[in-house]
């Protein structure tokens, strides 16, 4: 199965009852229907980016990378590689080299969330698919070459730090790991 055949497949299977986030998959499905390069950076309309949310449950705390070119507490996150067998696999391997935590795991279920975003031209788009990996007790954070800090967040203090998409995802994320209790 390709990556454009796995993002379909979980962008169909992704049920939220919030009509935003139906209307934003929806858009990323058509987008795929019309771009067959959607879920690469070459894509000047735009293109899937895969994200996931590190959060050590146990502390209550969130691991956010202050984003070395836009300067922003961000989940990690990126675009999609050739290697990449899925979405999940993406955000997972994009959540493990810029935390430098080994041993995440994606919280099952698929995608926590989705954000579109602006950026700057020749693309255009981020169709952004959030996940939340929970990190091993323990876990020791590394920064990466993409980042200019690492830091853990109580849950109370990332609206301080981070825009309202980091904020959205977290407060999902939580809500996901409550009903899981």
């Amino acid at each position: 199965m390709s990556l454009h055949e796995d993002a379909v497949l979980v962008l169909k299977g992704y049920e939220t009852p919030d009509p935003v986030q139906g209307e934003l998959s929806q858009g990323y499905l058509d987008h795929l229907a019309r771009h067959p390069d959607g879920m690469w950076k070459a894509c000047e309309a735009g293109h899937l980016t895969a994200s996931a949310l590190v959060v050590d449950p146990e502390r209550g705390r969130v691991l956010l990378t202050l984003h070395r070119k836009l300067r922003m507490w961000l989940q990690m996150g990126g675009h999609c590689e050739p290697q990449d067998v899925s979405l999940a696999a993406a955000a997972l391997r994009e959540a493990t080299e810029e935390s430098g935590i080994t041993g995440l795991t994606l919280l099952a279920g698929g995608p926590v969330t989705l954000d579109r975003h602006p950026i700057p031209a020749p693309c255009h788009w981020h169709l952004d698919v959030q996940y939340a990996a929970l990190a091993p007790s323990g876990a020791t954070e590394q920064i990466s070459d993409e980042s200019l800090d690492l830091r853990w967040f109580p849950y109370d203090e990332v609206a301080s730090v981070a825009d309202a998409s980091v904020v959205r995802l977290m407060e999902r994320t939580r809500a996901e790991l409550e009903r899981r209790r």
